[in-house]
């Protein structure tokens, strides 16, 4: 007797299995992608992918994919002996402000109505923690504080596109960030805007949120610019000059090795 074809909804319902190899190669990338956030590399620092492969005990197709991908998404550049972490110029600096302050305060004011105990403690908790953080002049536990704070409000965001573009950006920031936070002032900033931040979610009030991250990318970019001149020791025009002025475009071109430095929101 002939066989019966399976129906359309079978075939649907029958999902096709993952190959070895993209098993190991999502892993290697969601690892791999965990450690930039957490430890940049530094400007002498590079991945190979065989070298990658080695550590995984897997092939080096695997690996090559994995550090492709993450070159797609900004947080590798492929060189000829390897992957490096990007290099920001001031342009790129002010090109993530603009994208995260556009991103940002629509994503947080939708998630503030929704704000229940477990999201608000987490929330408290953070902010505790950089407060302590602050007081101990601790750069480290400051960063990762404010790292806790945004992953309690933005894991909570709906629409999984959004909230995945804010946490690319916000992670080729954390990739090419260099202890900024040693700043006492720069500290203060964070602290400052994580409180009102806390104060408008605690209240679930979409508006005070808003209004509150708007603050919060305006006086973080501020702080950048404000730093960066300190440590080079010329003014930046970075938070008021328009992208095309001729002030704007001399001081990237001096500056568009370094600016990677500096970088702290």
């Amino acid at each position: 007797m002939k066989k019966a074809a399976p129906t359309m909804a079978a075939a649907r319902a029958a999902p096709k299995p993952l190959a070895r190899a993209e098993t190991l190669g999502d892993r290697i990338y969601d690892e791999l992608r965990k450690r930039l956030q957490h430890t940049p590399l530094q400007p002498e620092e590079r991945l190979v992918d065989v070298e990658v492969a080695a550590a995984y005990g897997t092939s080096r197709m695997p690996a090559r994919d994995a550090l492709l991908r993450l070159v797609n998404e900004g947080y590798l550049v492929g060189t000829t002996r390897g992957f490096v972490a990007p290099t920001l110029s001031l342009d790129d600096v002010r090109d993530i402000f603009q994208v995260r302050r556009l991103l940002e305060p629509a994503a947080i004011a939708s998630v503030a109505p929704n704000v229940d105990a477990t999201a608000k403690q987490e929330l408290t908790l953070a902010l505790k923690r950089a407060r302590q953080a602050a007081a101990n002049n601790d750069d480290e536990e400051m960063a990762l504080a404010n790292m806790a704070f945004r992953q309690a409000w933005l894991s909570r965001v709906k629409n999984q596109r959004l909230a995945n573009t804010i946490g690319r950006f916000v992670d080729h920031v954390q990739t090419v960030r260099m202890l900024t936070l040693v700043n006492k002032k720069t500290r203060q900033v964070v602290v400052d805007g994580l409180s009102k931040l806390h104060a408008a979610l605690a209240k679930r009030d979409a508006a005070l949120a808003f209004k509150a991250m708007e603050r919060f990318m305006a006086d973080a970019q501020a702080a950048y610019f404000s730093t960066h001149e300190t440590v080079h020791g010329e003014a930046t025009a970075g938070a008021s000059s328009a992208p095309g002025t001729a002030a704007t475009k001399a001081t990237t071109a001096r500056k568009s090795h370094s600016a990677s430095r500096d970088l702290i929101a």
